[in-house]
């Protein structure tokens, strides 16, 4: 019936890319009308659906889609984020998107997603102009495609012989800036575009005529060509061109450069406007033979806990439904096993802390239908400096092969020396104190007492609720060496500002303390009607005159039926 530790191999990670990249076939598989008939009709409604989808993104998925990744990703990967339905889900995207543009996807840094975010730091100091450097073309080229290998820049513009091909001739141009890339995947060698500043502000936009950079353009007579100037041709007729350009026409003979010419240009101007393409096209494939509904659904929640001010303890929870579980009996014995894997890294990629079990559920064969409406925990306590990281768990079911993942931001926050602060506030399905052996050793060990989280906070009627806080940075008198404290506990249901229970801890049951106080309490519920609560617990230091309350959602659910009637 326990949950024994052993080490499994790492190769998991790679479960969890599969897994985290199968949100993106959810979308890819949905029903699709095939009535030709219909077809306009349906790519308005699939129009207006995905704008409707839009409107309900978070701001800051909203800000992923239009500032972060609006360069690279795909319209496929656009639409497919849209139609995620959870955080998590939008999460997993994310962490399968910068994954498959990894170029070590074994490396537990992604040099793509480093390099794609200094790219943006680098247009924003460099390019702006009025806006910001990465909205302009060349921040949006660079950061696209990344820095040049050549570039010819002219910032204040100057004296311009033109090519023969073009007429040749001399004239005056605006600033601009020639770029060359040897190569660039899916375009080609020797790529070469042009950024033209005619209004001289730093604003360059990517041109696909080579004549706007012609500052004497417009002038009778000025900026001519050689057929120009010796009569043979008339500068007014480059404004008769049908390609989009004002080049002059060629009387010479000689061949136009193939970069110039009017398809060349158009499908250069195309191509560099589009996403890079996707490095790792046979994961596509993998993905959209994994559907998410063969996913482990699993619970999980981590709490904070002070232990200097450099330092936290995070405990991480997880639940999962034995329903989720597929079992095996032998020997008249019903067994699951699950292999876990977690990760935490930093927001550059660094790995802080991985840990990995082998998760067991045992039941004997005429028990397991019971069991099959409860939930199998499993928690491990790191320390770890405040900050912002990233966690991925991973969950696999050896019997079935199916896998949960998750990945989510894990804020650790930072307590203040001086300020009256407190732990996270969790709701328990059971308290008990632990033997001076047991201190501070194994799963659900806070200090001297043992604290198992009820992570839904879905309480019955019948059943007492589990509390456990620490509060911190209490200020101590300098003659008893004694914090003065007061605590209340106030319970409000539907957000009613009148609590439905209420009532003050006593000084005499206040565990003895001086700076830090811990809060161990079983409150009984049989006096609460079934719905949604809010528990709020202030504490007040009365001698530096602070207070803070700590709040936590719960909700209690009526009795069966057979249970109240027996009661």
């Amino acid at each position: 019936m326990g949950w024994p530790a052993k080490a499994f191999p790492r190769i998991l990670l790679s479960a969890c890319l599969v897994c985290s990249l199968s949100a993106i076939a959810k979308a890819a598989k949905r029903p699709s009308n095939q009535d030709q008939q219909n077809g306009k009709s349906k790519a308005k409604t699939d129009q207006k659906s995905e704008h409707e989808l839009y409107k309900e993104l978070s701001p800051q998925d909203k800000r992923w889609l239009d500032e972060d990744v609006i360069y690279i990703i795909t319209p496929e990967e656009r639409r497919a984020f849209l139609h995620l339905q959870t955080n998590e889900e939008r999460e997993q995207f994310k962490e399968a998107f910068w994954q498959r543009r990894n170029p070590d996807p074994d490396s537990p840094e992604n040099t793509y997603k480093e390099e794609y975010y200094r790219r943006i730091a680098y247009a924003n100091e460099h390019f702006a102009s009025g806006i910001p450097g990465w909205k302009t073309d060349r921040g949006k080229i660079y950061i696209t495609w990344g820095p040049p290998d050549e570039i010819d820049a002219h910032p204040t513009g100057g004296t311009w012989d033109r090519p023969m091909d073009q007429g040749g001739g001399e004239t005056t141009t605006y600033p601009y800036e020639d770029w060359r890339y040897r190569y660039l995947e899916g375009i080609g060698e020797n790529v070469e575009i042009e950024f033209v500043d005619p209004t001289g502000t730093g604003e360059y936009h990517l041109t696909m005529d080579p004549s706007e950079k012609d500052a004497l353009l417009n002038v009778p007579g000025a900026g001519l060509t050689m057929a120009e100037s010796m009569g043979m041709a008339n500068k007014s007729q480059r404004f008769m061109n049908t390609d989009g350009t004002h080049m002059a026409e060629n009387e010479m003979g000689i061949p136009l450069n193939s970069n110039d010419e009017e398809f060349n240009r158009l499908e250069l101007y195309a191509n560099i406007m589009k996403p890079p393409p996707v490095k790792f096209k046979d994961l596509e494939a993998v993905v959209t033979s994994h559907m998410i509904r063969n996913q482990l659904k699993f619970d999980y929640h981590y709490d904070f806990l002070r232990i200097t001010s450099d330092t936290v303890l995070v405990p991480i929870t997880v639940q999962i439904p034995v329903k989720q579980l597929t079992f095996q009996q032998k020997d008249g014995v019903d067994t699951a096993s699950m292999n876990l894997f977690a990760r935490i890294t930093s927001m550059t990629g660094r790995v802080v802390q991985t840990f990995e079990d082998t998760l067991r559920a045992d039941y004997a064969a005429d028990q397991l239908q019971q069991a099959i409406g409860t939930s199998r925990i499993y928690q491990k306590a790191l320390p770890l400096a405040p900050g912002l990281y990233e966690l991925d768990i991973v969950i696999k079911d050896v019997n079935s092969g199916n896998v949960g993942v998750v990945n989510t931001r894990l804020p650790v926050p930072r307590y203040q020396d001086d300020q009256l602060s407190a732990s996270s506030l969790i709701l328990a399905d059971d308290i008990q104190p632990v033997s001076m052996k047991d201190i501070g050793v194994g799963q659900f060990v806070l200090g001297d007492v043992k604290v198992q989280p009820k992570l839904d906070h879905v309480f019955a009627a019948n059943q007492s609720m589990g509390i456990f806080l620490q509060v911190y940075n209490l200020k101590v008198n300098d003659k008893t060496n004694r914090a003065n404290t007061s605590v209340e506990f106030r319970v409000l249901k539907d957000n009613s500002s009148t609590p439905a229970l209420q009532f003050d801890l006593p000084a005499s049951q206040l565990p003895e303390h001086g700076e830090e106080l811990t809060l161990e309490k079983r409150m009984t519920l049989g006096s609460l009607a079934p719905g949604k609560y809010k528990l709020e617990i202030a504490v007040t230091d009365n001698l530096a005159k602070q207070t803070i309350t700590p709040t936590a959602d719960f909700t209690i659910r009526p009795l069966p039926a057979s249970a109240a009637q027996g009661r």
